[in-house]
């Protein structure tokens, strides 16, 4: 019986660990003298995504500059892929962590798991919400949800009806840059339509084609990526209406189409500067030297002026 007592509390103890929000002292990362032979784990929410493909990209340059190997994972924007995929990593003895969430609540498991073995994690572009992460490498989306509403209201002035297209729900990107867009819009706009299109180009297509059969007097669309309003810019042409378009994170095909004429304006990050800034904070941590807990990567609104 005594021995049986003595199994349950060891469990006990055991689980309570697994539980917890910051890893145990046990499980600390180890030290790192020289970053050659690091492997990294990197998790991406979509390679179906132009930003993401820079974003790795900037990723892989620069580890192979350090010497590191990276092992890369494609969630395909599925949050119950994307913990498999992670919990793979962690079985392959990856020194360090790089996600980009498909789902910010979804993800915090895995971090979890990562900590309790002593992995740090850093994430890009989109937070975790539980977990203990090194650093965020990010874009301050908050900031960048307000330019866009700033220059609609430059652009048209005050009471401009405009539609919003969300982004994938439970993102932080998705929240962030609604909640930046609100701050200017509820005050200095009329948004009269507001749907999700998953940050995807034919969903935001579809999407388009329903809001302006129901509300046709749109006459600007905030879409929370440049993917979503590449969509609704086809959808808007086919319709043979003039309506402003702007995106978000400034990929090859958004630049391209502002240049054309087309679409109007996106808030543009740098993926491959976020890519590389987050393997710069993983070989600090793997050294055990402090990092940022936000790293901030600039933004900047392109038009074709």
């Amino acid at each position: 019986m005594k021995k049986i007592v003595i199994f349950m509390l060891t469990l006990s103890v055991f689980v309570l660990g697994a539980c917890s929000l910051k890893p145990p002292e046990w499980a600390k990362p180890e030290k790192k003298d020289d970053l050659k032979d690091i492997k990294l784990g990197l998790s991406v929410s979509t390679l179906n995504n132009p930003f993401f493909v820079s974003l790795k990209d900037g990723v892989i340059k620069e580890a192979k500059q350090k010497g590191m190997d990276v092992v890369v994972v494609d969630a395909q924007n599925d949050s119950a892929k994307q913990i498999n995929d992670v919990e793979d990593l962690l079985q392959q003895g990856v020194d360090a962590l790089l996600i980009n969430p498909t789902d910010s609540a979804a993800i915090s498991t895995a971090v979890q798991s990562a900590n309790n073995i002593g992995v740090p994690v850093i994430t890009l572009d989109r937070s975790a919400d539980k977990g203990d992460v090194e650093a965020l490498v990010a874009s301050d989306n908050v900031r960048g949800g307000e330019m866009a509403g700033e220059y609609i209201v430059k652009q048209l002035g005050e009471g401009a009806k405009v539609a919003e297209l969300e982004g994938v729900p439970g993102a932080s990107a998705t929240r962030e840059r609604g909640k930046g867009f609100h701050n200017i819009a509820d005050d200095q706009l009329e948004v009269v339509a507001k749907q999700t299109a998953n940050f995807d180009r034919t969903k935001g297509l579809s999407v388009m084609e329903n809001l302006l059969q129901g509300t046709p007097e749109i006459q600007a669309v905030f879409a929370h990526n440049d993917e979503m309003a590449l969509g609704a810019l086809q959808a808007i042409n086919s319709s043979g209406k003039d309506i402003m378009v702007i995106g978000f994170d400034g990929n090859d095909d958004a630049i391209k189409s502002i240049e054309a004429g087309k679409l109007t304006a996106t808030v543009a990050q740098q993926p491959a500067l976020i890519g590389e800034l987050a393997v710069q904070a993983a070989g600090d941590v793997l050294q055990g030297k402090k990092v940022k807990e936000k790293i901030d990567v600039p933004l900047k609104l392109v038009t074709k002026e």
